[in-house]
């Protein structure tokens, strides 16, 4: 249930990372191009083509169980994988848009290629939020969205999607349940979606939902009163368990966005957090373990043991990481079915 970041170009034996996988404390891990901790003076987990094979790799020489390897390959300025790497140049999301569905397919084609060559079966993409204010900094500010078109960026997404699976990737689909509208930043603090967010913005999660293409959803921290008086969405029951799951009709995986954002961060103390999360339905807690002024290496076991505090005090059901661990292990074995081909039909917990 936890996807962290980590630091380092390989995992060796004595690495904290090789130690919380060997534990089966860690099912996914994140991949990061610049270190933000020491704002790039420090490498991260990217430097080339190879070494990228080479370490993903190492992660899963030392999982319990097969783990996903994941990262932001979004296209333009949210993409991992760059030129100064050794990657290919990579058009934005906004970019493509005013070129048609088929450049988003050619690109998309040729990422998940990548992926799949590298051993990375997930990417956390496409951007369906909508380009609805052109001042949003993360979103439009990033040439994140393809479009303020409903429709329009669910086309580009389904090509997007489409190309992936093809190579065997699967994507997630985010920032549930819309971005585009805000006026801020999440990473940076709390934002408030209640006066601009529109319905309107679930459109293109319907229509991928119904087509099957929908395999994981990452939920924002956006807050909206008209949705959940209390908590952003990321951390809310009646959003992803009422919205998503019952009244889009969702089966796949929920993940929320980086608990580690400021937006919950300066709001909410970790177990509180991760107590919300839990309840509120969601199937993986991501850690990126790449914020501004904090990294640490022994993040995994510290929120593997905060969660057996809370199953055994009551505080969260049993039932909520059994539902959680049946969905990401039949995710993996979806598209990691190679990996589990010589593992027991009966994996323990």
């Amino acid at each position: 249930m936890l996807m962290v970041g980590f630091r380092g170009l390989r995992v060796r034996a004595d690495d904290p990372l090789a130690q919380a996988l060997q534990a089966g404390q860690v099912g996914m891990v994140v991949l990061f191009d610049l270190d933000g901790p020491s704002q790039g003076r420090l490498p991260r987990n990217i430097a080339s083509p190879e070494q990228v094979q080479a370490l993903v790799a190492d992660v899963q020489r030392w999982a319990a169980l097969p783990v996903l390897v994941t990262l932001d390959y979004e296209g333009g300025y949210v993409a991992r994988l760059r030129p100064q790497y050794g990657f290919p140049e990579t058009a934005s999301a906004m970019m493509l848009g005013t070129q048609g569905v088929e450049a988003t397919r050619t690109q998309a084609q040729a990422m998940a290629q990548l992926l799949r060559d590298l051993g990375i079966r997930l990417n956390l993409a496409p951007v369906v939020d909508l380009c609805l204010n052109p001042a949003n900094p993360i979103i439009a500010g990033k040439e994140r969205c393809f479009s303020a078109d409903a429709e329009e960026v669910s086309e580009h997404a389904r090509a997007f999607i489409e190309a992936h699976h093809a190579a065997g990737v699967a994507c997630t689909l985010k920032h549930f349940p819309g971005h585009g509208s805000a006026q801020g930043d999440t990473h940076r603090g709390w934002v408030d979606v209640t006066s601009c967010w529109q319905p309107e913005e679930l459109r293109p999660y319907q229509a991928l939902i119904a087509a099957g293409l929908a395999d994981a959803v990452m939920v924002a921290h956006v807050f909206h009163a008209g949705l959940d008086a209390q908590d952003p969405a990321s951390l809310s029951a009646p959003i992803i368990q009422g919205l998503l799951r019952q009244e889009l009709g969702f089966r796949g995986l929920v993940m929320s966005d980086d608990l580690q954002m400021l937006a919950i961060a300066q709001n909410y103390t970790l177990e509180e957090a991760v107590r919300k999360a839990l309840l509120a339905g969601v199937d993986v807690l991501v850690f990126a373990n790449n914020s501004a002024d904090s990294f640490d290496e022994q993040l995994a076991p510290r929120v593997v043991a905060l969660i057996r505090r809370l199953v055994e005090t009551g505080q969260v059901p049993e039932t909520c990481i059994a539902e959680a661990y049946r969905r990401v292990l039949a995710f993996k074995r979806t598209w990691m079915p190679e990996a589990f081909a010589s593992l027991s039909e009966s994996v323990p917990h």
